[in-house]
């Protein structure tokens, strides 16, 4: 039997005090201390290692696994991820002095990345969802490729950008609004040239998703384009 007793682990109280510090508005009924996180992940954890806390709350484990050096992925549904998590975090990296920290000797440092979840993609054998938009499943490939968020421009094309000298295109849902039967869907060398065009002439190397093409290996190959098909070649799980 093991038993923390809560001068060395914290209570209720003790957290609703520091959860008010970051947010006056104070929505949670049993919000966890700083102080029992510290001991979990003391135990469960080294540093460096990745926390997953996928009902984050009032942001506390999130906050903790900063303060020890742990990375961490927080997961959260109600709208406090904004008004709570996010500024609590915040402050968490300018160096706030509450919970853990002076235990840490934490005076701040590091970051975090905040991201919205978007609609889903695939169905559950891994098909792309017929009604995706093309934003959509752009925004999915990009992360997919580079690892960046895509910014939608005012004027949407095939072309989705350029990462470290390395183009990426998508042809989908008739973007190139075309009256074939592929609705321009297909990389031809018409479609490859309306690609480049739309990047100012861009010459450099260049990944072009559709659902076929019509060029050769070779045409690609001198053209320097790598062909993904989609949907096969889609990561479900980038």
């Amino acid at each position: 039997m093991t038993v923390w007793p809560r001068n060395e682990v914290g209570d209720n109280q003790d957290a609703k005090r520091e959860v008010v510090k970051f947010n006056s508005d104070e929505i949670f009924a049993t919000p966890k201390p700083e102080t029992l996180l510290l001991r979990i992940l003391t135990l469960a954890t080294n540093p460096g290692d990745l926390v997953l806390d996928s009902f984050l709350g009032s942001g506390t484990t999130a906050a903790v696994a900063q303060k020890m050096g742990r990375r961490y992925i927080g997961i959260e549904l109600g709208d406090h991820a904004v008004t709570h998590c996010v500024p609590r975090l915040q402050k968490v990296i300018d160096g706030e002095q509450g919970g853990i920290s002076k235990a840490q000797n934490w005076r701040g440092g590091g970051g975090f990345r905040f991201y919205r979840l978007g609609p889903p993609v695939f169905m559950g054998n891994g098909a792309i969802l017929p009604d995706i938009r093309f934003p959509v499943l752009a925004a999915h490939l990009w992360f997919a490729e580079t690892g960046l968020p895509w910014t939608q421009p005012a004027r949407v094309t095939p072309f989705l950008g350029v990462h470290e000298g390395h183009g990426y295109a998508l042809l989908y849902n008739g973007i190139l609004r075309e009256r074939s039967a592929n609705g321009g869907n297909v990389l031809t060398r018409t479609s490859l040239a309306t690609i480049r065009r739309a990047q100012g002439e861009f010459m450099g190397p260049l990944t072009v998703y559709g659902e076929r093409t019509t060029l050769s290996q070779a045409a690609l190959t001198a053209e320097a384009v790598v062909f993904k098909q989609t949907p096969y070649e889609v990561k479900v799980n980038p």
